[in-house]
């Protein structure tokens, strides 16, 4: 909103005395008002090289947000609408005496996300931090410090985040690890924000420390931490040679630095540096796994690389790897004609036949190598009393196509004799909690859809309505 930043920011004597009682010296009282006044510059983030842009994140992590922080960000978001910061400081005050511990550090967790869906009130993250300091439940935490000093950086507060820095280190300088622990927490915020200079900062910092200890813990934890923060702000090539560092001091790398440097080459659209750092992970012992597996498959996705997909699938099958419902998200997404489909999902085809006879060449074969995995299975529970399918965790893509895989196992199921029939069965789609708008779910409408479409007997369930029922029996009567 215009004109937020600054006039929000203004925090008391009190405040000020509070937070120094939690570990900040007394030059954050001068430096915080001086900062207050000014205006905010932000750190310029661009690239020493330019590598393609990468594209759209697969998908958005965000902070589950509680209905009562819901409800208070709201108040704030109007507050601040009618230009009223001594509300929002009196709203703050009253929201955090009024909260649990879990409830004020969930609101505080959403605003420092760079994912929040509040963007507009991240001013008042830290005004947040101050009150909740004062609460008699509060203990001071790295990640959290780390966390808002990652923000501010971001937000151009380089005084502030320096003095939290200086603070942190003050209260770690005998206890190596911890400090180590604490400047990679500094890393991994500093790049889920995209912020160069922070980051660097803290690596520098970092790689001071591993020079001088001797603790094999604190370099592998630091170098680990150093290549997962270059991967995360697009620079794969650093990284790999912070590896060869990593061998010249006779520390092997893990699986977890070749997966980082994997995906962010894959990431870049730098298909064949991927494979090449594969190999290399391949040639190191480190055999695929499904983790490994799905960012390939996303990589290749991402770019269009439909019959790289295709053959990746078909080897994950040949090596043995399982599937996951995040294969099913990142190959489905990828898949134009689906994607297409789900667009108006009152028309979308209600058979997997169907679905096949509007997919062409790459597509089609895709979704074959999908439904002869386990996935379906591994979402289900079929037993005397209940039957279930858990949609949790699927895209919108993924759901729709283990619906089809779902309604032919239950007419295969039915058709059996000596078939178990559950008394009750069920599909969860849940409510809305992590959609876009609070409480409007895409997945639960497409579900609602499908279930019209193919004159299904179930319901929304009257005590959980992120879920449909239906009578074993009736259901049965239906599809067998």
């Amino acid at each position: 909103m215009p004109g937020l930043g600054n006039r929000y920011l203004s925090v008391s004597t009190a405040e000020l005395c509070c937070l120094r009682r939690h570990h900040l010296n007394s030059q954050l009282q001068m430096t915080m008002a001086a900062c207050f006044k000014g205006s905010l510059q932000l750190p310029c983030n661009h690239l020493h090289r330019q590598p393609p842009p990468p594209p759209p994140p697969i998908f958005t992590v965000r902070c589950a947000l509680s209905k009562q922080a819901h409800r208070f960000l709201t108040s704030l978001s109007n507050t601040a609408a009618a230009d009223d910061p001594s509300v929002s400081s009196r709203l703050i005050r009253k929201f955090v005496q009024s909260s649990s511990k879990s409830i004020s550090l969930n609101a505080l967790s959403h605003l420092l996300s760079p994912n929040t869906s509040h963007p507009h009130l991240s001013s008042l993250a830290f005004p947040l931090y101050l009150k909740i300091s004062e609460a008699t439940w509060f203990s001071w935490n790295p990640k959290l410090v780390a966390d808002l000093i990652a923000l501010l950086d971001k937000r151009g507060q380089t005084d502030q985040a320096q003095i939290l820095i200086s603070d942190a280190v003050s209260q770690l300088v005998l206890k190596e690890r911890e400090l180590v622990l604490f400047y990679c927490n500094l890393i991994d915020s500093h790049s889920k924000h995209r912020s160069k200079p922070g980051l660097f900062d803290s690596y520098t910092r970092l790689k001071l420390l591993v020079s001088n200890s001797s603790s094999v813990y604190v370099k592998r934890r630091a170098f680990e931490s150093m290549v997962s923060g270059l991967c995360g702000m697009d620079l794969p090539l650093e990284a790999e040679k912070l590896m060869g560092e990593m061998r010249d001091l006779a520390l092997k790398p893990s699986v977890f630095e070749f997966r980082c440097v994997i995906y962010a080459y894959g990431r870049l659209g730098l298909l064949n540096d991927m494979k090449r750092c594969l190999n290399l992970m391949e040639g190191e012992g480190f055999g695929l796994d499904t983790v490994c597996s799905n960012m390939i498959l996303t990589s290749f996705g991402a770019h269009g690389e439909l019959s790289e997909m295709v053959l990746w699938l078909q080897r994950i099958r040949n090596s043995g790897v399982g599937l996951s419902i995040r294969t099913y998200n990142s190959a489905l997404k990828s898949c134009p004609t689906i994607m297409n489909l789900l667009q108006d999902p009152k028309n979308v085809p209600i058979t997997i036949q169907e679905l096949m006879n509007d997919l062409n060449g790459d597509e089609g074969l895709l979704v074959q190598e999908l439904i002869g995995s386990t996935v379906l299975e591994d979402a289900m529970v079929w037993n005397s009393l209940e039957g279930k399918l858990d949609l949790h965790g699927m895209h919108l893509g993924s759901a729709y196509l283990i619906i089809l895989q779902w309604r032919e196992e239950l007419r295969s199921r039915f058709k059996e004799g000596n078939c178990i029939v559950p008394a009750e069965i069920t599909v969860v789609c849940g409510m809305g909690k992590h959609s876009a708008v609070r409480g409007e779910s895409p997945m639960k409408q497409l579900v609602k859809q499908m279930m019209i479409q193919m004159k299904c007997p179930m319901r929304i369930d009257r005590n959980n309505v992120g879920c449909f029922v239906a009578k074993g029996r009736v259901l049965k009567d239906r599809l067998g």
